[in-house]
Protein backbone atom coordinates (compact mmCIF):
# COMPACT_ATOMS: atom_id res chain seq x y z
CA UNK A 1 0.00 0.00 0.00
CA UNK A 2 1.52 3.63 -1.16
CA UNK A 3 -0.34 6.72 0.77
CA UNK A 4 1.33 9.69 -1.26
CA UNK A 5 1.41 10.80 -4.42
CA UNK A 6 5.04 13.06 -4.24
CA UNK A 7 8.24 12.49 -5.57
CA UNK A 8 8.87 9.44 -3.20
CA UNK A 9 5.73 7.75 -3.28
CA UNK A 10 5.86 7.58 -6.79
CA UNK A 11 9.28 5.42 -6.79
CA UNK A 12 7.23 2.30 -4.96
CA UNK A 13 4.50 1.77 -7.57
CA UNK A 14 6.61 -0.95 -9.01
CA UNK A 15 6.99 -2.45 -5.36
CA UNK A 16 3.58 -1.98 -4.21
CA UNK A 17 2.81 -4.70 -1.26
CA UNK A 18 -0.17 -6.12 0.67
CA UNK A 19 1.97 -6.86 3.20
CA UNK A 20 3.70 -3.32 3.81
CA UNK A 21 2.74 0.60 4.01
CA UNK A 22 5.13 2.99 2.47
CA UNK A 23 3.94 6.62 4.15
CA UNK A 24 5.17 9.09 2.21
CA UNK A 25 1.52 11.32 2.19
CA UNK A 26 2.88 13.97 5.21
CA UNK A 27 4.29 17.71 5.68
CA UNK A 28 6.96 18.17 3.28
CA UNK A 29 7.72 22.15 3.44
CA UNK A 30 10.32 22.70 6.31
CA UNK A 31 8.30 25.95 6.37
CA UNK A 32 4.82 24.79 6.84
CA UNK A 33 3.35 26.12 10.22
CA UNK A 34 -0.01 25.64 9.77
CA UNK A 35 -1.51 23.35 12.59
CA UNK A 36 -4.13 22.00 10.70
CA UNK A 37 -1.36 20.47 8.14
CA UNK A 38 -0.16 18.90 10.87
CA UNK A 39 -2.58 17.75 12.36
CA UNK A 40 -3.82 16.28 8.84
CA UNK A 41 -0.54 13.91 9.02
CA UNK A 42 -1.09 12.74 12.39
CA UNK A 43 -4.69 11.72 11.94
CA UNK A 44 -3.84 9.97 8.64
CA UNK A 45 -0.40 7.67 10.22
CA UNK A 46 -3.02 6.96 13.27
CA UNK A 47 -5.76 5.52 11.22
CA UNK A 48 -3.19 4.03 8.66
CA UNK A 49 -1.80 1.96 11.34
CA UNK A 50 -5.10 1.31 13.42
CA UNK A 51 -6.49 -0.42 10.15
CA UNK A 52 -3.34 -2.11 8.89
CA UNK A 53 -1.71 -3.26 12.78
CA UNK A 54 0.35 -6.10 11.06
CA UNK A 55 1.81 -4.38 8.51
CA UNK A 56 5.45 -3.19 7.92
CA UNK A 57 4.84 0.60 8.35
CA UNK A 58 7.34 2.22 6.50
CA UNK A 59 7.62 6.18 7.37
CA UNK A 60 9.58 8.66 5.51
CA UNK A 61 10.81 11.37 7.92
CA UNK A 62 13.46 14.31 7.55
CA UNK A 63 17.16 14.98 8.26
CA UNK A 64 16.03 18.66 9.01
CA UNK A 65 16.00 17.31 12.75
CA UNK A 66 19.79 17.99 12.95
CA UNK A 67 19.90 21.70 11.35
CA UNK A 68 20.32 23.94 14.42
CA UNK A 69 18.30 26.79 12.27
CA UNK A 70 15.15 24.37 12.00
CA UNK A 71 15.32 22.13 15.47
CA UNK A 72 12.92 24.09 17.51
CA UNK A 73 10.40 24.38 14.50
CA UNK A 74 6.86 23.55 14.23
CA UNK A 75 7.74 21.05 11.36
CA UNK A 76 11.03 19.60 12.71
CA UNK A 77 8.69 19.03 16.32
CA UNK A 78 6.15 17.75 14.55
CA UNK A 79 8.22 14.92 12.69
CA UNK A 80 9.70 14.01 16.06
CA UNK A 81 6.03 13.75 17.44
CA UNK A 82 5.15 11.33 14.38
CA UNK A 83 8.27 9.25 15.09
CA UNK A 84 7.66 8.71 18.45
CA UNK A 85 3.26 8.14 18.05
CA UNK A 86 4.93 5.43 15.16
CA UNK A 87 7.27 4.13 17.31
CA UNK A 88 4.65 3.22 20.13
CA UNK A 89 1.86 1.91 17.88
CA UNK A 90 3.80 0.16 15.13
CA UNK A 91 4.08 -3.63 15.59
CA UNK A 92 6.72 -3.38 12.95
CA UNK A 93 7.84 -0.29 11.33
CA UNK A 94 11.04 1.65 9.25
CA UNK A 95 11.22 5.24 10.16
CA UNK A 96 13.78 6.88 7.47
CA UNK A 97 15.02 10.46 7.98
CA UNK A 98 15.95 10.74 4.10
CA UNK A 99 17.93 14.38 3.45
CA UNK A 100 17.31 16.48 0.45
CA UNK A 101 16.01 14.14 -2.05
CA UNK A 102 16.66 14.70 -5.73
CA UNK A 103 14.19 13.40 -8.76
CA UNK A 104 12.41 14.28 -11.44
CA UNK A 105 9.36 16.56 -10.88
CA UNK A 106 8.06 16.78 -7.17
CA UNK A 107 7.47 20.14 -5.21
CA UNK A 108 9.08 22.96 -6.83
CA UNK A 109 9.91 24.17 -3.66
CA UNK A 110 12.48 20.94 -3.00
CA UNK A 111 16.51 22.79 -2.79
CA UNK A 112 17.58 21.22 -6.56
CA UNK A 113 13.91 22.37 -8.11
CA UNK A 114 13.72 25.63 -6.68
CA UNK A 115 17.50 26.10 -7.64
CA UNK A 116 17.33 24.69 -11.53
CA UNK A 117 14.12 27.26 -12.01
CA UNK A 118 15.76 30.22 -10.25
CA UNK A 119 18.98 29.88 -12.65
CA UNK A 120 17.22 28.99 -15.35
CA UNK A 121 14.57 31.80 -15.40
CA UNK A 122 17.39 34.47 -14.51
CA UNK A 123 16.57 35.00 -11.51
CA UNK A 124 19.02 36.09 -8.58
CA UNK A 125 19.75 33.69 -6.23
CA UNK A 126 20.90 34.81 -2.39
CA UNK A 127 23.55 32.47 -1.76
CA UNK A 128 24.67 32.01 1.63
CA UNK A 129 28.45 30.93 1.77
CA UNK A 130 28.40 28.82 4.49
CA UNK A 131 25.35 26.65 3.90
CA UNK A 132 25.56 23.18 3.50
CA UNK A 133 22.75 20.56 2.14
CA UNK A 134 23.04 16.64 1.77
CA UNK A 135 21.50 15.61 -1.64
CA UNK A 136 20.60 11.88 -2.69
CA UNK A 137 19.18 10.89 -5.62
CA UNK A 138 15.17 9.23 -5.02
CA UNK A 139 16.60 6.15 -6.43
CA UNK A 140 19.33 5.65 -3.51
CA UNK A 141 16.27 6.06 -1.58
CA UNK A 142 14.38 3.84 -3.23
CA UNK A 143 17.65 0.99 -3.31
CA UNK A 144 17.67 1.62 0.54
CA UNK A 145 14.68 1.18 1.75
CA UNK A 146 14.01 -1.80 -0.61
CA UNK A 147 17.57 -3.03 1.07
CA UNK A 148 16.18 -2.91 3.99
CA UNK A 149 12.67 -3.91 3.60
CA UNK A 150 14.39 -7.21 2.63
CA UNK A 151 16.95 -7.92 5.52
CA UNK A 152 14.38 -7.25 7.82
CA UNK A 153 15.98 -5.11 9.68
CA UNK A 154 13.25 -3.62 11.59
CA UNK A 155 12.04 -1.39 14.26
CA UNK A 156 14.65 1.33 13.83
CA UNK A 157 15.27 4.87 12.46
CA UNK A 158 17.75 5.29 9.86
CA UNK A 159 19.50 8.04 8.27
CA UNK A 160 19.31 8.09 4.37
CA UNK A 161 22.02 10.50 3.10
CA UNK A 162 24.72 10.93 0.90
CA UNK A 163 28.59 10.55 2.21
CA UNK A 164 29.06 14.25 2.13
CA UNK A 165 27.63 17.62 2.18
CA UNK A 166 27.71 19.93 -0.34
CA UNK A 167 28.21 23.99 -0.25
CA UNK A 168 25.10 25.93 -1.92
CA UNK A 169 27.90 27.71 -3.79
CA UNK A 170 29.06 23.97 -5.24
CA UNK A 171 25.69 23.12 -6.45
CA UNK A 172 25.07 26.25 -8.18
CA UNK A 173 28.81 26.25 -10.01
CA UNK A 174 27.82 22.91 -11.21
CA UNK A 175 25.03 24.25 -12.49
CA UNK A 176 26.39 27.07 -14.06
CA UNK A 177 28.68 24.04 -15.88
CA UNK A 178 26.01 21.75 -16.67
CA UNK A 179 23.21 24.09 -18.35
CA UNK A 180 25.73 26.43 -19.75
CA UNK A 181 24.28 29.68 -17.93
CA UNK A 182 25.66 32.21 -15.72
CA UNK A 183 23.08 32.93 -12.40
CA UNK A 184 22.42 35.89 -11.14
CA UNK A 185 23.74 35.54 -7.44
CA UNK A 186 24.13 37.68 -4.09
CA UNK A 187 26.83 36.24 -1.97
CA UNK A 188 26.32 36.14 1.57
CA UNK A 189 28.64 35.82 4.73
CA UNK A 190 26.23 33.18 6.43
CA UNK A 191 24.58 29.54 6.52
CA UNK A 192 24.43 26.86 8.38
CA UNK A 193 26.03 23.63 8.03
CA UNK A 194 24.85 20.60 9.67
CA UNK A 195 26.17 16.88 9.65
CA UNK A 196 24.29 13.32 9.47
CA UNK A 197 25.77 10.47 10.62
CA UNK A 198 25.20 7.93 8.25
CA UNK A 199 27.45 5.70 9.89
CA UNK A 200 24.77 3.02 10.55
CA UNK A 201 23.58 2.93 7.16
CA UNK A 202 24.49 -0.39 5.27
CA UNK A 203 24.16 0.85 1.64
CA UNK A 204 27.04 1.07 -0.83
CA UNK A 205 26.43 4.09 -3.51
CA UNK A 206 27.94 3.58 -6.75
CA UNK A 207 29.53 6.87 -7.10
CA UNK A 208 31.39 8.13 -4.05
CA UNK A 209 33.18 10.74 -5.18
CA UNK A 210 31.21 13.98 -4.36
CA UNK A 211 31.60 16.39 -7.18
CA UNK A 212 30.56 13.20 -9.54
CA UNK A 213 28.16 12.37 -7.61
CA UNK A 214 25.93 16.18 -7.97
CA UNK A 215 27.37 16.53 -11.56
CA UNK A 216 25.10 13.30 -12.21
CA UNK A 217 22.40 14.43 -10.41
CA UNK A 218 22.21 17.32 -12.25
CA UNK A 219 22.81 15.44 -15.44
CA UNK A 220 20.17 13.23 -14.71
CA UNK A 221 17.24 15.17 -13.59
CA UNK A 222 18.03 18.87 -15.05
CA UNK A 223 20.44 18.99 -18.25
Amino acid sequence: MIIGKGLIANLFTENDSDDIVFFASGVSNSSETRREEFIREEDLVEKTLAQFPEKLFIYFSTCSIYDSSKYNSQYVLHKLHIEELIKRQATHYLILRVSNAVGRGGNPNLLMNYLSHQITTDQQLTIHQHATRNLIDVDDVKNITLQYIQSKNWNKIVNVAYLENFFIPEIIEAFEEKLNVIAQKKHEEKGEHYSIDIDGLDYHFNITNKMDYLDNLIKKYYD
